[in-house]
């Protein structure tokens, strides 16, 4: 069972309510099992490690669980304290709804991470047989006890499982159909984008032609000038569609980050009102990236933060190098994202602004994982939006 930080969709309701009801009435789970539960954990909580170290013992002898895990053995030290944590609040409690929600969360991080349902089924086996042991031991000689703490375990571990498996199911129900989407959606779009390159070229040699026959007259050139410019934002919208759907080679080399940003820093367009400010920038070591698609991934960001802050605020592009990687932080003070679509943020056709299409963070996520890395959206500390862009060190 991997129990990880979940940049899952935002909680909409304790969708578990009536799961956890039913079943706690069906198992009988009650005051004398939270007692007993309580029992246990006294003697327990100095074996959790040990418990841990097994549990993860068992995970990477196999390895189609072994590779579910990021990074395979480098991550297992923390997610063997994430287990322990999760073992200590097993039998402490308290068992409320904050609980019960912290359950359903782990659901969804297994969807996420693409773990089998088998898996968190034999994890769970592996954690009841522990557990176990450590009650046997405990309450050896007071077989009355032991029965009570024993059946107390079962019950509590049925329950979470049960919670478990409701938020995966549904969570990969939801991830299935979002696939669909997007799998129509790719379609579409690559044949929408195909047909309108044709005359969107047209125009722009019709526009070339015109532009030597209507001599001299200033307003006309002005119009030639305004069309050309929106045939541009069109060819760039296609453009978008298109590479969305299409994996793009990367063409890497050594890229020096404060170079680009501070390029990219002098190119973006903003209202005297909103400061752009670049941290942490001093002595990075270059990057192995695509540089143009690196450069348009930063672009989007920063572009919707600067829409966000307008027309005053605070743009700030943060730079956090260590051994596992780099990570590049793009926060304003601007209003945050609606929770109610934070779920889909990175989906085509997703957007919170009224003249936006949704394209701009679809693009981010896809440049992204191109690099092997990842993108996620948090509170900003104080109010606002961030954006963490974590690209993996390569060799």
């Amino acid at each position: 069972m991997r129990v990880d930080r979940a940049d899952e969709p935002p909680y909409q309701g304790w969708v578990a309510e009536s799961i956890v009801e039913e079943l706690t009435r069906y198992v009988q789970f009650g005051e004398r099992d939270e007692e007993a539960l309580r029992a246990l954990h006294a003697a327990a909580r100095p074996r959790f490690e040990e418990v841990a170290t097994r549990f993860y013992e068992r995970i990477l002898a196999h390895p189609k669980a072994r590779s579910v895990l990021e990074g395979g053995e480098s991550r297992v030290g923390h997610l063997r304290v994430t287990l322990v944590a999760w073992m200590d609040r097993l039998l402490a409690g308290p068992w409320d709804e904050e609980y019960w929600k912290s359950r359903e969360r782990i659901g969804r991080v297994h969807v996420r991470v693409g773990l089998p349902q088998h898996y968190m089924l034999g994890g769970m086996n592996v954690i009841r047989s522990e557990l176990e042991l450590v009650a046997q031991d405990r309450f050896l000689r007071d077989p009355d006890r032991l029965q009570v703490v024993r059946a107390a375990l079962h019950k509590i571990l049925d329950l979470e499982l049960a919670v478990m498996l409701h938020t995966y199911r549904d969570d990969l129900l939801a991830q299935q159909a979002r696939t669909e989407r997007l799998a129509t959606y790719g379609q579409l779009v690559g044949s929408i984008g195909h047909e309108l390159r044709n005359p969107l070229a047209v125009i722009t040699s019709s526009l070339y032609i015109l532009g030597k026959r209507v001599g001299d007259d200033p307003q006309v050139h002005k119009h030639l000038e305004r069309i050309s410019d929106q045939v541009a934002v069109a060819n760039g919208i296609v453009l978008d569609l298109l590479d969305i759907i299409h994996d793009r080679p990367l063409v890497r080399e050594p890229v020096r980050l404060p170079s680009l940003l501070e390029g990219l820093a002098s190119s973006i367009q903003r209202p005297a009102g909103v400061t752009l400010v670049l941290d942490g920038l001093e002595g990075l070591p270059p990057i192995d990236c695509d540089p143009g698609q690196l450069r348009q991934l930063l672009t989007n960001l920063v572009e919707n933060a600067v829409q966000a802050t307008t027309p005053r605020g605070e743009v700030r592009v943060r730079v956090l190098c260590g051994e596992e990687g780099t990570s590049i932080q793009v926060e304003d003070n601007g209003p945050g994202v609606d929770p109610a679509i934070r779920h889909r943020l990175f989906e085509p056709l997703i957007t919170t602004r009224a003249s936006g299409i949704g394209l701009g963070l679809a693009l981010v996520k896809r440049i992204a994982e191109r690099h092997g890395g990842s993108v996620l959206y948090s509170d900003r500390p104080g109010g606002g939006a961030r954006f963490t862009v974590h690209l993996p060190a390569r060799p």
